[in-house]
């Protein structure tokens, strides 16, 4: 089996990053720390981290 290749600066989709910040958002909602109420907010907030580490 081939070694990965260097991912480090490839880029990562939008799509990618919207589905990675469901997946968090879901699990905050399963365990009570998001509300429909602070929905909008958190997800902005859990995007905006996940694409800035991407972008690191």
């Amino acid at each position: 089996m081939a070694p990965p290749e260097n991912t480090k600066d490839t880029p990562v989709s939008e799509e990618l990053l919207l589905k990675i910040s469901k997946e968090i958002i879901i699990k905050f909602i399963e365990v009570g720390r998001v509300t429909p109420a602070t929905f909008g907010e958190s997800f902005t907030n859990i995007h905006n981290s996940i694409r800035k580490s991407a972008q690191r």
